[in-house]
């Protein structure tokens, strides 16, 4: 059994009105007494896709503008808020994930460091995770291959109290540099073999940036075979694609740790609400 831990958390601090500005992003939530956080998107794929994220909090309305350049021009990109609201510990993936060697990150592949959807970032409609493929109600990018993107969500308290766990994927590669999605690039996707695989791999992905080391973090994604000590959590599927949780042992495992340490480790709580 392979353990991956996400590095350490970080506390986060509110994104000065200033930001903002310098990014061509607005963000009436710090007026209004909310909080804000941001995201850069960084290439994943060798795509040459980036971007920045402002993610604004005002109660349980969450306010997502994202500014992208990079993409397949005139093409759809499904995108989505990634992670955890239960306490487990995801992060950005990079090339080592790519576990069969192919050259190309597959989603399937990256889901094991950013996690399940949480939130589908749509332009109309419901953004559940069942949306996640949805790429008639998805941003496209114009004829230069930039996103503007900004909508408003209700969502639950459990992202409220989680957003530091969420970070932002972009999908969407060019493999073969022709300027749009095919199946000359990179063959089917393992999501859906009607779609390219160049539509749903992975073109981007950021976490909020934060400004000191927080909590240890106590959630971890275990792969492989399991040990006389592990217990599997039944499989969840997102997006197509289904991940076991060895939740027990990743328990396990932090608790080892924490009784061995001569200084306390916090422990965060398992939120028991539900998704957004």
């Amino acid at each position: 059994m392979i353990v991956k831990r996400a590095g350490r958390h970080v506390v986060l601090a509110a994104v000065p009105t200033a930001v903002f500005l310098t990014l061509g992003l607005s963000g009436p939530a710090l007026a209004e007494g909310g909080k804000a956080y941001q995201i850069d998107l960084a290439q994943l794929n060798n795509s040459g896709s980036r971007g920045t994220v402002m993610l604004s909090l005002k109660g349980n309305q969450l306010t997502v503008q994202i500014e992208s350049e990079g993409m397949v021009p005139g093409s759809p990109s499904a995108q989505h808020l990634h992670g955890s609201t239960k306490g487990h510990d995801f992060k950005c993936p990079d090339a080592t994930d790519d576990t069969d060697r192919d050259g190309i990150l597959n989603n399937t592949e990256a889901t094991h460091d950013y996690g399940d959807i949480n939130i589908s970032l749509t332009t109309t409609g419901d953004t559940k995770p069942a949306s996640g493929l949805a790429v008639d109600r998805m941003p496209v990018a114009d004829k230069k291959g930039k996103i503007s993107y900004k909508r408003t969500i209700t969502v639950g308290q459990d992202v409220v109290d989680h957003i530091k766990d969420l970070h932002v994927v972009q999908h969407g590669i060019d493999r073969n540099k022709n300027g749009k999605y095919d199946f000359e690039g990179a063959g089917k996707s393992e999501l859906d073999p009607k779609l390219p695989q160049e539509a749903t791999a992975p073109t981007n992905c950021g976490e909020v940036k934060g400004a000191a080391v927080g909590s240890l973090p106590v959630g971890a994604i275990e792969t492989g075979g399991g040990t006389p000590e592990s217990t599997s959590v039944p499989v969840t599927v997102r997006d197509g694609v289904a991940i076991t949780v060895l939740a027990a042992a990743a328990g396990a495992v932090a608790l080892s740790r924490k009784r061995a340490s001569a200084v306390p480790v916090p422990v965060r709580r398992e939120n028991t609400g539900g998704g957004a």
